[in-house]
C-alpha cells in the first residue's frame, strides 16, 4: 500500500457511472416493479452503497476509509439503465475506487435480478466522471518565482559540532515545490543575530518566504519565536495551528513546540522545529496550501510586481 500517513485530511469527492443495456421489455418491467426477484432499483441502490463500503476488502491497495456519504441514482431509457454514484469522505486519500465500486455493485445486482428475463443484457462504460479534494486542488499557479531562505538556528551546528539535517530537508522540500532556495545559512542561538538576519532578508534582499528551524522548544537557549515576533506586522496563527495539529496526530511532543508565523511587508516568515522529522512533518502539513498566501499578499490574482495574472 502507498503510505498516506504524511498527507493531511481534506474533503474528498468522486462521481462514477456505468450502463446496463437490456431489452425494452426488461426495462419496462423494472419501471413497473414486476420483476420476480423484487424492486430492482432499490436493491441495486443498497448493493451499490454496501459495495462502496467494502471496497478495501477486495481492491488490494485501497485504504480502508471512513465514508461520510454515498448516493446511488439511476436514469432509465428505452434500452438501458444508467447508474451514477457519488461518494464523499473527509480523509487523506481519494474515493474514486469507492465510487467506481458502487457502480459495479449496483450493476451486478441489477444483472443478477434480471438475467432470468433477458439473456442479451450487458454492462459497459463504467468510468470515473470526476473527483475533487486531492492535493492538486489546492495548488496555486502564478507568475514569478518565490525566493526562499532557510535559516538553521543551533549553537552546536554553527560551531561545527553537529551536522545539519532539518535545514537540508527543508531546502530539498522547497525545491520540489519549485521554490528558489537562494539562501541557506546556519546561525547561533542568539536573539539579536537571528532578528537582524531575518530583518535584512526581508528589508534588503526581498526574500518572499523565510523558514527557520530550531530554537522553538522549551530549552534554555530556545528563543527563535522571541527573536521573530517583534518583526511581524501580521501574525498567521492558522499556519501554526495546522503545523501543531498535524504534528500532534503523530507525536504528543508536538504540543511542546512554540512555532510562530506571520508577515513582514510582503515576506512570510515561519519558524519550524529543529528536529528533522518535525520539520518535514510541518512542511507536509502546510503545503501546497501555503502557496495560496502569495497571490493574497501580492493583491489577489497578481504577481509580486502587481501585474494581473489571468
Amino acid at each position: 500500500m502507498i503510505d498516506v500517513s504524511p498527507k493531511f485530511v481534506t474533503l474528498r469527492y468522486a462521481k462514477a457511472s456505468g450502463v446496463l443495456f437490456a431489452q425494452k421489455e426488461t426495462i419496462q418491467r423494472v419501471k413497473n416493479k414486476t420483476v420476480p426477484k423484487g424492486d430492482v432499483l432499490q436493491v441495486a441502490r443498497a448493493a451499490g452503497i454496501l459495495a462502496a463500503k467494502k471496497t478495501a476488502d477486495w481492491i488490494v491497495f485501497c485504504h480502508p476509509i471512513p465514508i461520510d456519504w454515498i448516493e446511488i441514482h439511476f436514469e432509465l431509457f428505452e434500452d438501458r439503465i444508467q447508474v451514477f454514484s457519488e461518494v464523499k469522505s473527509v480523509w487523506k486519500t481519494g474515493v474514486e475506487m469507492e465510487a467506481i465500486t458502487a457502480v459495479q455493485g449496483a450493476l451486478m445486482n441489477m444483472y443478477d435480478m434480471l438475467k432470468p428475463l433477458d439473456q442479451q443484457m450487458y454492462m459497459t462504460d463504467i468510468k470515473l466522471e470526476g473527483k475533487r479534494g486531492g492535493k492538486s486542488d489546492f495548488t496555486d499557479e502564478f507568475e514569478g518565482t518565490i525566493k526562499a531562505a532557510v535559516l538553521v538556528i543551533s549553537d552546536s551546528t554553527f560551531a561545527g559540532k553537529r551536522e545539519d539535517r532539518s535545514g537540508k530537508i527543508i531546502s530539498e522540500f522547497l525545491k520540489q515545490q519549485k521554490i528558489d532556495v537562494g539562501v541557506y545559512e546556519i546561525l547561533p542561538d542568539d536573539v539579536s543575530k537571528i532578528r537582524e538576519r531575518v530583518k535584512n532578508l526581508v528589508d534588503e534582499e526581498g526574500i518572499d518566504l523565510i523558514f527557520t528551524t530550531g530554537g522553538t522548544g522549551f530549552g534554555p537557549k530556545d528563543f527563535t519565536p522571541e527573536a521573530i515576533k517583534p518583526l511581524l506586522e501580521k501574525e498567521a496563527p492558522g499556519i501554526v495551528e495546522a503545523i501543531r495539529r498535524h504534528g500532534k496526530e503523530r507525536t504528543p511532543f508536538a504540543m511542546l513546540s512554540r512555532e510562530i508565523a506571520g508577515l513582514r511587508k510582503q515576506s512570510l516568515i515561519i519558524t519550524l522545529p529543529g528536529s528533522s522529522r518535525g520539520a518535514e512533518e510541518s512542511l507536509q502539513a502546510i503545503f501546497p496550501g501555503l502557496l495560496h498566501a502569495f497571490p493574497m499578499i501580492w493583491g489577489g490574482k497578481h504577481d509580486k510586481q502587481g501585474r494581473a495574472v489571468l
